[in-house]
């Protein structure tokens, strides 16, 4: 299984895997129906989740329903009890959209909700980050998350993200980050697939965020509060709804 997962993973693209995931979506989430592990973006429970990573797998981590990750959980569990997301009229951008989140948003009536990406089949606007058809100062809150590790200049995509945020407006951008490194490591000779999978992470991310990303983002013009909200939760909701302990959910705000 393990082996499979990974083979899946580094031959297929992503957008490929997006469409075909809503074929095999309704059948996982029969097949492993339990008691032990609960998703707390739709409330099922299964007796497992299914690993995923494309160099170590991570045991536990894709639900079967939602096809949400350790991040995306604890990304929905703040926001559901430390903000008034879903309750305050926004306006909404939500970069590289994820599946686990696109169909609970659309839902919602006060948000008015807009998805970018490039190249995924369930984004509205298909533009690059670095260069984006946005007027200035026209979102409240904006969602980007595991996305600028892919983007060569990430420097031009975080000052694009502060000009199309309202002042006042908050903006959270997760990225994978190595806290026990301090710098960002970046080297673009790195070409093989397997050993960008080894250094990086993932074939497709071009670098290793460190603790200065947090300086990012604030040399950017924003305000950010580096927020670990799994201090918040009791080891039983970290295993229930397997979430990664001491992962920073970073919030900015212009």
């Amino acid at each position: 299984m393990n082996n499979l997962i990974k083979l899946i993973l580094n031959t297929f693209s992503r957008t490929f895997l997006i469409k075909i995931s809503f074929i095999f979506q309704p059948i996982l989430a029969v097949f492993l129906k339990g008691n032990k592990f609960t998703d707390p973006i739709d409330g099922k429970s299964f007796s497992t989740f299914l690993p995923y990573g494309y160099n170590n797998l991570r045991k536990n981590a894709l639900s079967p329903s939602t096809f949400s990750l350790e991040r995306h959980r604890l990304l929905w569990l703040y926001l559901k009890n430390e903000t008034d997301f879903f309750t305050k009229k926004i306006k909404l951008l939500h970069f590289a959209p994820e599946q686990a989140f696109y169909k609970k948003f659309k839902k919602l009536s006060n948000i008015d909700y807009d998805t970018i990406d490039l190249n995924s089949p369930i984004a509205k606007i298909k533009a690059d980050i670095c260069n984006l058809p946005i007027k200035d100062n026209t979102y409240d809150f904006i969602l980007c998350n595991h996305v600028l590790e892919h983007v060569l200049d990430d420097k031009k995509a975080i000052k694009e993200l502060y000009r199309v945020l309202k002042k006042g407006g908050t903006g959270i951008f997760q990225v994978p980050i190595d806290m026990k490194r301090k710098c960002t490591f970046q080297d673009d000779s790195i070409i093989d697939k397997d050993e960008r999978n080894k250094i990086f992470g993932q074939y497709d991310h071009v670098r290793v965020y460190g603790l200065d990303y947090f300086m990012k983002l604030r040399n950017a013009g924003f305000k950010v509060e580096e927020i670990d909200y799994t201090v918040s939760l009791s080891v039983n909701e970290i295993n229930k709804f397997s979430i990664k302990k001491g992962e920073i959910v970073p919030v900015c705000t212009k």
